[in-house]
């Protein structure tokens, strides 16, 4: 077991394991008790009810954060020719289709979101097995396979954010940086719950929404009061 350092130590003491915070008070003790000495992501974990082996119950969706993300996001446009001025006019950091259909084959993933027009879909469909795993194929679910690409690239870089449950039943999402305000990293908290319960399976059955906690990259986790955020 990695040892603890002395500060990571001090920050641990602040956080009372047994007690079941609010949403904002957790927000609020998270920027306390974060270590690092960048701007860290502050992330939801939310532990779900559900059965990700079954179809039916892989919840997955979008969000647009009230306050963004804090991180801008690399965005790349997969279109034909006709669509590519819309999608640099919108702030897509790279755009076009061979060259990046060639790149990716190479190993080339340096972007946060891709997003494709449904017309180039059967010469990225295979990419699957290279974006897959990192959550990067377009999928109309999420938005990411669109004619209007200027839209979505907006969005993204607006902070719509992507999630999806994990094979063990818990969504994971960044929610801000350290550097927001409590009551901003609370809202998009928030936001990003209420569109999870939006979501619950119909076939999901006893308790949906099991756990919530709260987590920067270089803190102790933050029990979040489930019905505080109901």
């Amino acid at each position: 077991m990695a040892k603890l350092s002395k500060k990571r130590k001090q920050v641990e003491g602040k956080v009372d394991k047994n007690k079941l915070y609010t949403l904002k008070d957790a927000s609020a003790l998270v920027k306390e008790v974060n270590t690092a000495k960048f701007d860290a992501s502050v992330d939801l974990h939310i532990r779900l009810g559900v059965d990700p082996k079954k179809a039916d119950q892989q919840v997955r969706g979008t969000v647009s954060l009230p306050h963004g993300t804090g991180k801008t996001k690399k965005v790349l446009v997969l279109c034909p020719p006709d669509k590519e001025a819309d999608a640099k006019s919108a702030g897509a950091d790279f755009v076009g289709l061979d060259e990046f259909v060639q790149k990716i084959e190479g190993g080339w993933t340096d972007v946060d979101v891709i997003i494709a027009t449904p017309s180039v879909m059967p010469k990225i469909g295979k990419l699957g097995k290279i974006l897959g795993p990192r959550n990067l194929m377009p999928n109309p679910k999420t938005g990411t396979v669109t004619n209007d690409v200027a839209a979505a690239v907006n969005e993204v870089k607006g902070g719509k954010i992507a999630f999806k449950v994990d094979k063990a039943g818990i969504v994971h999402a960044s929610i801000g940086r350290v550097s927001f305000t409590p009551e901003k990293l609370a809202a998009n908290g928030q936001e990003l719950i209420n569109t999870i319960i939006k979501l619950k399976p119909t076939t999901a059955k006893g308790i949906y929404l099991k756990g919530v906690s709260v987590a920067s990259s270089m803190s102790p986790g933050i029990t979040v009061d489930t019905k505080s955020v109901h």
